[in-house]
């Protein structure tokens, strides 16, 4: 009697032992303190993984709208850690990813770093990729504003190519938990500028950003910003939720706050870092090959087929055609000159230039 009661418990635990085993998969490469943080801030848990998984693939019969073109376990489980284990929650936002790229066709049409748009906002240094991460794992991405040409990069390139680094940065499950930063240098940034950001073009950045993309933004840091900035803040800050809110710091000129924050030793000297200038053209090298010049031409296929490749900064400046300029310490005010064209008369800027 004893061992045929005993049997159906055994077969059980094998059972068990088995999909924990196809899981665990998932979370090879992490780091057991990446793990443990995984269990702790995003409640994963390796036994019911495959549970959590199936669950929000179940969820897909509901949006017979949606062409939802991927749904392998790797995929989804990005979107549950992004939402932290929320089966509804993760599936809310698998689903708007894909409804974001159904209803701008145009924005993910040759999706590829070797798109002429995409390419032009990389080799501008949109975004810039710290090549270190932070003392929590987040990746450090950078934007220098006073570097938009506005005559030679669209806004929507721009978005494009910071959209498009973030496919690629995502393909690694450690920045999956650890999530990302973004600083935004405003340095020279002029009230012309400004005024081509218009509410059409933030709400497209807001929605692909904080609505349909499975990233852990860590913190928005506005670095060196103009009152026209704020002005700017002010009137996005309705279509942003509470959490984004409480995450988008405004330190101005006061480098301190930031590195409360962000400590000196993860930054380039722009930002008063102990390391180097950030140089514009590591990620663009990075993504387009170690063969980059502004003159090549390159064929990825796509960002699922792209491998990125990790070289020193020394070996990355050796073949660098040039250092991009930025916009603080390392240009003097008013040396970046931007010619402006092609007013689209149908869009109404934020900032009215009288």
């Amino acid at each position: 009697m004893g061992p045929i009661s005993l049997l159906p418990k055994y077969q059980k635990l094998n059972a068990w032992n088995g999909d924990l085993a196809k899981m665990t998969h998932l979370q090879a490469g992490l780091s057991p303190e990446t793990i443990e943080k995984a269990r702790l801030e995003l409640n994963e848990n390796p036994h019911v993984l495959h549970q959590d998984i199936q669950q929000v693939r179940d969820m897909i019969i509901t949006r017979p709208d949606i062409g939802f073109l991927r749904t392998d376990d790797a995929f989804i489980l990005r979107f549950l850690r992004a939402r932290k284990f929320h089966q509804a929650d993760a599936f809310r936002l698998l689903a708007q990813y894909f409804q974001y790229r159904q209803l701008n066709l145009d924005m993910f049409k040759n999706f590829k770093a070797d798109d002429p748009g995409i390419k032009r906002a990389l080799i501008d240094g949109f975004p810039g990729v710290l090549e270190n991460r932070d003392h929590y794992g987040r990746k450090i991405l950078l934007l220098f504003a006073a570097n938009w040409d506005q005559s030679r990069n669209s806004f929507t390139d721009i978005l494009r190519a910071i959209l498009l680094s973030l496919e690629v940065l995502i393909e690694d499950p450690e920045l999956q938990i650890n999530g990302f930063i973004l600083i935004i240098d405003w340095s020279n940034f002029s009230f012309k500028q400004a005024s081509k950001l218009t509410p059409s073009i933030l709400k497209l950045a807001i929605e692909g950003l904080q609505d349909s993309f499975p990233a852990r933004f860590g913190g928005v840091h506005f670095v060196n910003q103009p009152w026209y900035i704020h002005a700017l803040y002010t009137l996005i800050k309705p279509f942003l939720k509470d959490k984004t809110r409480k995450r988008i710091f405004l330190h101005g000129n006061n480098l301190n706050s930031l590195h409360q924050l962000i400590h000196p030793e993860f930054l380039p000297s722009e930002f008063g870092g102990t390391l180097p200038p950030y140089d514009m053209g590591t990620w663009a090298r990075t993504l387009l090959g170690p063969d980059y010049s502004d003159e090549n031409d390159y064929t990825h296929t796509s960002y699922n087929a792209m491998h990125v490749k990790h070289t020193s900064s020394n070996l990355e400046r050796e073949c660098s055609p040039k250092l991009m300029k930025r916009s603080q310490s390392v240009v003097e005010a008013g040396t970046l000159k931007h010619e402006e064209k092609g007013e689209n008369e149908n869009t109404q800027p934020l900032l009215a230039l009288d």
